[in-house]
């Protein structure tokens, strides 16, 4: 049976690749601010995290969520029940939007940006199984250490808003950041109100027993 994970893999690989010789499906498609300021484009929020820049930036993006993905879409079955896939299609779906609000208010009138791909999304999806699993051993491809998930997030976190504050670069760390962020919040805040699960609880545990307490 295909999960909404393999689903949503599947979509982003067929409109990446096809935009890979099309310049008209990136240009449709990509985060560009002034477009939706002037002219209420506000489907490219969604749209450009179904486009990459390569194949090494498509196919990185693709493993991590295929590696974290088919997790929390499993573990939402069970949080939630039968509203776990709805809810983790939610997660995903608008962690597309909010990852990219702040940076819509700081370039909503600069026609010299653009972004795209799917990371702040992703961010938010690895950032739910750090809640969940905080002391699941994580690590980077091809660096051979790996560190309790608690600690590796809270580099990331670090790294992120850190190299979102320098600017200079390609890449959305700001993105990265609150895709993070938003990953945590809507897991709490859903399951406040819909499950009577408490991660929260969880994580603080969990913390506490690997430090023996």
């Amino acid at each position: 049976m295909t999960t909404i994970t393999i689903a949503i893999i599947i979509l982003t690989c067929i409109v990446s690749v096809t935009g890979f010789s099309r310049e008209k499906v990136i240009d449709d498609l990509i985060f560009y601010p002034p477009y939706i300021t002037h002219q209420q484009q506000w489907y490219r929020f969604i749209t450009c995290g179904f486009i990459h820049a390569d194949i090494p930036h498509l196919g990185f993006n693709m493993y991590c969520f295929y590696m974290f993905g088919e997790v929390i879409e499993d573990w939402f079955e069970k949080i939630f029940g039968s509203r776990g896939k709805i809810l983790f299609l939610v997660l995903y779906f608008s962690s597309l939007i909010v990852c990219l609000l702040p940076t819509y208010f700081k370039h909503k009138d600069n026609y010299q940006y653009k972004s795209l791909g799917a990371s702040g999304a992703i961010s938010a999806i690895v950032f739910a199984f750090i809640f969940l699993a905080p002391t699941a051993k994580l690590g980077l491809i091809l660096i051979p250490i790996q560190l309790p998930a608690f600690i590796f997030g809270a580099i990331y976190l670090g790294v992120s808003y850190y190299l979102a504050h320098r600017g200079g670069s390609r890449i959305n760390h700001s993105a990265h950041f609150w895709g993070a962020v938003y990953g945590i919040v809507f897991l709490i805040v859903t399951c406040q109100f819909m499950s009577d699960f408490r991660p929260l609880d969880n994580f603080t545990s969990s913390i506490s027993a690997f430090f023996g307490r």
